[in-house]
């Protein structure tokens, strides 16, 4: 069973949205099961990210091999929010050398415990962004996808994601549009009429319109280089990166080295 610790405070973190993701358990790992949209969006997020980290690190002048086993080699990568640790395998398969935190004490137990089944070294902690900022933690890339929408000040958090970004590092965020579209297929389809998600787990207020997160990067001293869409296709039931960021879209951001 896991084991319960106190859990940490910030002022990001909602303590409701906390406890319904920590009552999630060894769910996170059920590709067919609530939380089977991550499982099913993630390549499209690990491509992505390999992408730009291999277009960007550059090794002796020139872009990393992105089809190499490990293109992120040799980088520090932290997971803000890694829930039970989906993304953050990934992009420790690619060579990254990552650490992951979440507040919810029984994901990371659940991560921890999945981690080691797949033999992949990941340096969890049931922990927040500000506190790792507190210590002046810094890595070459921060990743915190699908978190945005269920923090409080939203423009504080980016803020503080920005301060554990490397100068020369990079940013990667993913979040839900605050349109009508949105509402009607992230909120009353994705939880009400598919069942994808649980309910309650978005709340339309803290949808993030684009042009807002890249005005918050931009105060926070990062340059926004990329914004792309993530795309349901129901025909093929699958998804798909798109230039429509109506609903869930990714950003990319680089600190001035």
């Amino acid at each position: 069973m896991p084991q319960h610790h106190d859990r940490p405070h910030s002022a990001s973190v909602d303590p409701k949205d906390v406890d319904r993701f920590d009552r999630l358990g060894e769910l996170w790992w059920d590709a067919t099961g609530k939380m089977g949209i991550l499982h099913d969006i993630n390549p499209i997020r690990v491509d992505y990210i390999r992408d730009h980290a291999c277009r960007h690190f550059r090794v002796d002048g020139a872009a990393r091999d992105r089809h190499d086993a490990h293109p992120l080699d040799g980088l520090r990568l932290v997971d803000i929010g890694c829930g039970g640790g989906i993304l953050s395998e990934s992009l420790a398969e690619l060579g990254a050398n990552v650490a992951a935190v979440d507040p919810a004490p029984n994901n990371i137990e659940v991560a921890r415990r999945h981690a080691e089944r797949s033999g992949l070294d990941i340096a969890y902690r049931n922990s927040t962004a500000e506190a790792l900022a507190a210590e002046g933690a810094r890595f070459d890339i921060v990743v915190a996808m699908e978190v945005l929408e269920h923090v409080e000040g939203q423009s504080d958090f980016v803020a503080t994601l920005a301060s554990l970004v490397e100068p020369g590092g990079m940013l990667f965020l993913a979040t839900i549009d605050r349109t009508l579209k949105s509402y009607a297929l992230a909120i009353l389809g994705a939880e009400y009429v598919l069942g994808w998600v649980p309910r309650g787990t978005h709340d339309h207020d803290k949808f993030v319109r684009p042009d807002e997160l890249s005005a918050w990067l931009r105060r926070a001293g990062l340059r926004e280089i990329d914004r792309s869409g993530m795309s349901f296709q129901p025909l093929t039931r699958s998804w798909r990166k798109s230039h429509d960021t109506d609903v869930n879209y990714m950003m990319t951001a680089t600190k001035v080295g």
